[in-house]
């Protein structure tokens, strides 16, 4: 799960070096990246992006296109920060000369050869849109499920650019990949690298609460490889499959769950306007706050959610120190209140991988349909009786 962001990461952002000579005549990547095709023969005239994304479900991503160049904006950073703007240039045209807020924003040559990757989020989409030859940087390798990724991490093709989680300057540098997009972590070795000539680019897709929305942030990894009509195709396949579950439980009575667990004395729990509590509603689920629209997580108390939800039917955690309920009760004895829905408790652990890495996090941000999936047949089994879990797994009693 990503830490929150802060608007301390513009700081990094906007001192990132804008290019000044036209074509492809930045330096090459150190890392071996993807191939490109740039311009050789410019003319002005000539709309050099006949594919182009249109955003239907994403609320913190614009992208605008003009003949050799388009702004990829991303409206919120940081939470509470002013938008972020990038030129993103056709590699062999001219660097654009522009006026206003654009007139300091970071340009980049696209299509990008080189990434380095922030977030394992990150990777499905490059993967699904056939560039993973592209990711020659990770941020900590052990943590990556995605099978195309950990074919290079293997193949000595991917570096690692952390140390104990903290961005390393001199290895990303080293790299000189042609962007490092973040986590929405700060680090004071932005500075460093963007001077180095390495642009830094915020991705905030975990701002998204509508998950369609946080899916469709593909697009942004197309705006950078020059893959629109893929993300177009992917994207349109997991909209239609989500709501093609989303609609078969519409006039279905629904399902009282249990969501989240205790931690630091309090019941912390997805409020309803929440990326979580939306799937939840998506499948056919309800809860007591489900109504409650802020984005994030409540803080309830504990006496509060055993008096409302104790005979819930079904329980849905995501807690990688547990694999049974009674894990569950040795946590804290006030979990044996729920006797009714420990009898179905589901854990978002079936793909964690050998070092801890969940795919739940990194596949499932893509596939959000697949995700709805595994949480309808929970709540409505006899709707998908056949139904293979992608990522949740039933807690044993013991």
């Amino acid at each position: 799960m990503r830490s929150p962001r802060i608007s301390a990461l513009l700081a990094g952002a906007a001192v990132i070096v804008p290019l000044v000579a036209a074509g492809c005549s930045t330096p090459q990547s150190d890392d071996a990246g993807a191939s490109r095709e740039c311009i050789t023969d410019f003319d002005p005239a000539k709309d050099y992006f006949p594919d182009k994304s249109t955003i239907e479900d994403a609320t913190g991503l614009r992208i605008e296109y003009h003949n050799s160049y388009q702004v990829v904006t991303v409206e919120h950073p940081a939470q509470g920060a002013p938008p972020a703007s990038y030129v993103l240039v056709r590699c062999g045209a001219p660097a654009p000369k522009l006026t206003g807020d654009l007139a300091s924003a970071p340009q980049v040559q696209v299509p990008v050869r080189s990434i380095y990757a922030g977030s394992t989020t990150h990777l499905p989409a490059l993967a699904a849109l056939g560039e993973s030859d592209a990711v020659t940087g990770v941020a900590t390798a052990g943590f990556v499920s995605t099978p195309e990724i950990v074919k290079r991490i293997d193949e000595g093709k991917v570096r690692e650019f952390t140390d104990a989680g903290e961005v390393n300057a001199e290895k990303v540098i080293a790299g000189h990949p042609d962007v490092l997009v973040t986590d929405g972590n700060d680090s004071p070795a932005f500075g460093k690298i963007t001077a180095a000539g390495v642009p830094v680019i915020a991705n905030a897709d975990w701002l998204e609460e509508n998950p369609l929305g946080r899916a469709e942030w593909i697009k942004f990894f197309a705006a950078l490889t020059g893959t629109e009509k893929k993300a177009a195709t992917v994207f349109g396949q997991v909209q239609k499959q989500y709501r093609a579950v989303a609609d078969k439980l519409v006039d279905v009575p629904k399902t009282d769950v249990l969501l989240g667990e205790i931690s630091n004395g309090s019941w912390t729990m997805a409020s309803g306007g929440s990326y979580f509590g939306r799937l939840v509603a998506d499948a056919g689920g309800t809860y007591p706050w489900i109504d409650d629209p802020a984005a994030g997580s409540l803080q309830l108390s504990i006496e509060a959610v055993i008096a409302r939800s104790r005979n819930a039917s079904a329980w849905l955690l995501s807690d990688p120190t547990v694999s049974t309920v009674a894990d569950l009760y040795k946590q804290d004895p006030r979990y044996r209140a729920f006797t009714t829905p420990a009898q179905q408790a589901w854990n978002s652990t079936k793909a964690v991988n050998a070092a801890g890495g969940n795919d739940y996090w990194e596949k499932g941000v893509l596939r959000p349909d697949l995700v709805l999936s595994d949480l309808a047949a929970i709540l409505h089994p006899d709707l998908f009786p056949d139904h293979s879990f992608e990522f949740y797994l039933h807690l044993p009693p013991q």
